[in-house]
């Protein structure tokens, strides 16, 4: 801790440069100083990216922490190799992130919008297909472990993620990994689906036809 202290209080009074490979390696070996220098480095230009799609504070707090789990876990692989400036590889994670973030808020948007329709002005197939999503989307769910469910479930009451490390008794950074983890493997158990998979081959027919 006294060792953690120091470097924090030398990156915070000297000017000190990282290179690519210097901030790889205290990543890998997990040196708390490089991710504040990271925070001060960096966080700008995310904050920046986050601000002009009309993010917040915590949007981009909470997109530069997953930006910097998912490098991490990119960095533990020792075949992992760097193709470009760490900064690049970095805003472009983060990029990433954050535009899955806004098809998400624009899906649940639409989701919403839709479900204000009179229901007479709803396709009969439009109906039955969502409400078949929503069967997988609950059957699947409930094939998750119990910390996975509860904390995505108090996200999509909206609490932020240090209310419900708070709540639940966990680290902020175990929330966010842990709610990344579980975003991740419902999505893919979701698309593994064989309804899901029966719908979209349906819907890729019909589009094949029209087109």
């Amino acid at each position: 801790m006294n060792y953690y202290r120091k470097n924090l209080q030398k990156s915070s009074f000297t000017v000190k440069e990282y290179t690519d490979n210097e901030i790889i390696e205290c990543l890998r070996n997990r040196q708390s100083y490089v991710v504040h220098y990271l925070s001060d480095r960096y966080m700008p230009m995310i904050r920046l990216l986050v601000y002009q799609k009309g993010g917040s504070n915590e949007d981009a707090r909470d997109i530069f922490q997953d930006g910097l789990i998912i490098m991490l876990e990119k960095l533990d692989n020792k075949q992992f190799a760097l193709t470009c400036k760490f900064k690049t590889f970095l805003y472009c994670v983060c990029e990433n992130l954050w535009k899955s973030v806004l098809d998400k808020r624009q899906a649940a948007a639409n989701y919403l919008t839709r479900r204000s329709e009179p229901e007479g002005d709803k396709d009969f197939t439009d109906v039955m297909d969502h409400q078949m999503y929503e069967e997988i989307f609950r059957e699947v769910f409930k094939t998750l472990d119990p910390i996975s469910k509860k904390i995505l479930t108090l996200y999509w009451q909206e609490i932020s993620p240090q209310e419900i490390a708070d709540k639940l008794g966990y680290t902020y950074n175990y929330v966010r990994k842990k709610k990344c983890e579980a975003q991740s493997e419902l999505t893919e158990k979701v698309k593994k689906h064989p309804g899901y998979m029966r719908i979209k081959r349906t819907e890729n027919a019909a589009k094949e036809v029209v087109h």
